[in-house]
């Protein structure tokens, strides 16, 4: 059940409980008052008049029955009589001068003075002492003298127990009352506090297991309540605080990586410069010739250092997303012909041919210097590791699932499996120990699969099945 639904039950409850234990208590309140009244504390009469018009109904009642009886020396049941007189505060005598021939009611120590006081009076009427009432009348039938007498109690007394009866009713009805509130207020606090309590338990302990670096901790939370979504993106925050953390751990061993790269890469050109600048200083070089050969060799490791330092300045800006995107819709394979009729020939020179006969018409966005940067690096990179005299490189362009793939395939060393995925890090070499810079930076690749991502795209490395690298460029295809 959720809380929602605990919250309307438990204010339904609130509400109908209380009015529930209410209706039996002062139901049962009534009940005790009823039995109080026909049960021993009697109606009573408001004063001693309603006792005197009462009275004499009584008599003719009993009068009538003496009259009606075959045998009037016996009255063995007063069927009416006793339903009038059943559970009242009511005594009656019915009695001849030789025997009581009926008898109802509880007499008192006072009824022998009251009937004294009748006698003095003539033997019938009504007397009273303020305590106790009496009234008598004489009856002669078939020449016997019947004498009735009725008592009654003062109606005082069966008022006072009233009242006494209904203070405590009432006092149990509040007391019922404000019990059964409290203890429904308890229960569906409770009831309601306990569906909060445990998934709220359940977050804290999640949060102090994240606090504590358990980033692989996750909630297991199957109840289907307000608490469901909750603990879900709780699971979606500890996995992207996962991925977060690994990422800047990544991010800072690349950074270690970054610097340690420069400091070597840059030390060796550095390192042959002083060489051979000692060497000039010293007269090593005394010829003409061999100091032209000595200030060839420190420029050209000026050139590798300023090289170095462009695409280590051209990545820091594309990190920092300080680099220009100039994406356009431009027509891939013709980029890729132009480049390659542009470059070819030097390439070829240098022990690479270039084939780019397998190019499908491809229509993409991106941004042209970039998109040559990247290619250029390829293909300085199948130059720079060739291992035949004459190298090959051949590029395809095909399309597939809904993007572009453009292949380029070396017939070079390739790469172990366990590389491959580390090929476009920062300053990333399969020869870890880095012993021949002049064979790469290191941050080539690093530069192109950031171009790529910029362009919407993907760059991945395998090696090909008749050996040699193969570098896959994936481009969205763009409709006209």
């Amino acid at each position: 059940m959720t809380i929602k639904k605990r919250l309307v039950v438990s204010n339904i409850l609130m509400i109908l409980v209380p009015v529930f234990i209410t209706i039996v208590i002062a139901a049962a309140s009534v009940g005790i008052i009823w039995f109080t009244v026909t049960n021993g504390s009697g109606i009573g009469f408001e004063d001693s008049e309603s006792f005197y018009r009462l009275a004499p109904g009584i008599a003719s009642t009993i009068e009538k029955s003496l009259k009606d009886t075959p045998n009037n020396h016996k009255l063995d049941e007063l069927p009416e009589l006793a339903r009038l007189l059943n559970n009242r505060t009511i005594a009656l005598s019915v009695k001849t001068e030789d025997e009581t021939i009926y008898s109802y009611g509880e007499k008192s120590d006072s009824d022998s003075t009251l009937l004294n006081g009748i006698s003095e009076i003539g033997g019938e009427g009504y007397i009273s002492n303020g305590t106790r009432e009496v009234y008598v009348r004489q009856v002669v039938i078939d020449n016997i003298t019947y004498h009735i007498e009725i008592f009654t109690t003062p109606v005082e007394l069966s008022y006072t127990t009233l009242k006494i009866v209904c203070i405590i009713a009432f006092v149990v009805l509040l007391l019922g009352i404000l019990i059964s509130i409290l203890l429904t207020n308890r229960f569906l606090t409770k009831f309601v506090f306990k569906k909060i309590e445990t998934p709220l338990d359940i977050l804290a302990n999640g949060v102090a297991q994240i606090s504590d670096g358990n980033l692989d901790y996750r909630i297991n939370y199957t109840p289907k309540d307000e608490f469901a979504p909750v603990c879900e993106e709780f699971n979606e925050m500890a996995a992207r605080l996962k991925t977060s953390v690994e990422r800047s751990q990544q991010h800072e061993q690349s950074r270690k990586e970054l610097l340690a790269g420069i400091s070597h890469d840059i030390r060796s050109p550095l390192t042959s410069i002083r060489a051979y600048v000692e060497g000039l200083l010293d007269g090593v070089a005394k010829t003409s010739e061999a100091q032209r050969k000595y200030l060839e060799t420190i420029k050209s490791k000026s050139d590798d250092i300023d090289r170095m330092v462009a695409k280590i300045f051209l990545f820091s800006k594309m990190e920092l997303g300080d680099y220009p995107d100039n994406l356009e819709i431009l027509r891939l394979d013709e980029e890729v012909r132009c480049l390659v009729q542009a470059i070819g020939a030097e390439y070829e020179e240098k022990g690479l041919i270039i084939s780019a006969n397998k190019l499908i018409p491809a229509t993409v966005s991106a941004d042209p210097d970039q998109l040559r940067r990247v290619l250029v690096n390829i293909i300085e990179n199948s130059l720079k590791y060739k291992t035949m005299e004459i190298g090959t490189l051949i590029i395809s362009l095909r399309e597939e699932n809904g993007s572009y793939r453009l292949s380029l395939c070396d017939d070079g060393p390739g790469v172990p499996e366990e590389a491959l995925p580390h090929l476009f890090e920062v300053f990333y070499r399969c020869d870890p120990s880095r012993q021949n810079p002049n064979r790469g930076s290191g941050l080539g690749l690093a530069i192109a699969a950031n171009a790529i991502a910029r362009m919407n795209g993907t760059i991945m490395a395998e090696n090909c099945k008749t050996g040699g690298l193969n570098i896959i460029i994936c481009l969205p295809k763009v409709v006209k």
